[in-house]
């Protein structure tokens, strides 16, 4: 970083947002940002958002250029579906040196909106998607970006439990900064230069979230959710794999670290999603009831787009499309993955 002394930004005042803008006001004066004029001046006037107490070091702005201009550190956190109109908003006000951390996991689309992915005969490949990081680089002039993946349930993290997190960025002074700014007696960040595998990780392990939840709301046990996770995990690698992205990425805290924590907790929105859609709850209903975006449902539906395009042998994310999608009785679904044909245990190393 340039200074010590300047802020640093965070872009949307979701729970997320809201509990990385306090961790980083342990170490710097913070703004944060939200589009809503309300919620600026609540944090302002109260020191209190979504029920929790804020820094007095965190000022919030509804205004991004002010936000660009007195920040080099910027962390945006917001939904994937906002995460591109936000760039595009922001962008012109960015230069070279400015360093942007994302905390968004999922995928943008290009060239089609979500609901087109129902259409027949629809096509998705690597060219319509991209991650996060792809999208700051495409929307502004920023050159050193970075992502924030790993276990870091909002509610936790606010209660003060200890938790972790990984900076992915090709570069190491972005590593460096994500780590001045962030680490606390009781957060600690690590690193890695596989940004795309981070990124894929955190995206892609929100389905197996999805999943688990499903089998919670049935009532069933810690033995299927292990094996749920095993072969979820299996099923990330080899998604990753045919994307780009290398096995050791989801091996460490962006994979393993992330997808155990979000597919076991009732804290986890995905995890939750799951849960309502087993006990006769509809997805559409989920989805309009739900006070943040579960971003698996999303990228379920664009992992496999991706999978039937590139012939990809990924029963979890088939199967779970069928229920979440196409009316597939949740019980079936899990018969026939009980017994799918698997042959192997681990087979990607």
């Amino acid at each position: 970083m340039e200074s010590k002394h300047k802020p640093v930004g965070v872009i949307g005042a979701g729970s997320f947002g809201t509990t990385v803008a306090n961790i980083l006001a342990h170490n710097a004066e913070v703004l944060l940002f939200s589009r809503k004029p309300e919620t600026v001046d609540e944090i302002n006037r109260t020191r209190r958002h979504l029920g929790v107490e804020m820094s007095p070091r965190i000022t919030a702005t509804s205004d991004l250029s002010e936000l660009a201009h007195q920040c080099t550190l910027l962390f945006p956190i917001v939904p994937s579906t906002s995460f591109r109109r936000m760039m595009q908003a922001i962008g012109p006000h960015l230069n070279p040196h400015h360093i942007v951390i994302h905390g968004t996991k999922g995928f943008d689309l290009i060239g089609m909106e979500e609901d087109d992915l129902n259409l027949p005969g629809i096509v998705v490949t690597r060219t319509n998607v991209r991650t996060m990081s792809e999208v700051v680089r495409e929307e502004s002039s920023v050159v050193r970006v970075g992502c924030l993946s790993g276990p870091n349930l909002a509610a936790e993290i606010m209660a003060g439990q200890p938790a972790a997190t990984l900076v992915g960025s090709r570069f190491r002074e972005v590593i460096q900064a994500g780590q001045t700014a962030l680490n606390t007696p009781r957060f600690r960040v690590f690193g890695s230069y596989d940004i795309l595998g981070a990124e894929l990780a955190g995206a892609l392990k929100n389905i197996v979230a999805l999943g688990s939840g499903v089998l919670g709301g049935l009532g069933l046990g810690r033995n299927i959710q292990g094996l749920l996770i095993a072969r979820g995990l299996a099923e990330m690698v080899y998604f990753g794999k045919s994307l780009g992205a290398s096995s050791q990425a989801f091996i460490g805290v962006a994979g393993i670290g992330d997808l155990v924590a979000t597919a076991t907790s009732t804290n986890s929105r995905n995890y939750t999603f799951g849960t309502r859609l087993a006990m006769g709850e509809k997805a559409t209903q989920i989805r309009e009831t739900m006070p943040e975006l579960a971003e698996g449902v999303r990228t379920l539906r664009i992992a496999r787009q991706l999978a039937r395009q590139y012939k990809l042998h990924v029963p979890i994310t088939s199967t779970l499309h069928g229920v979440v999608f196409e009316g597939l009785p949740v019980e079936k679904a899990l018969e026939y993955l009980m017994t799918y044909p698997y042959s192997i245990d681990v087979d990607f190393f």
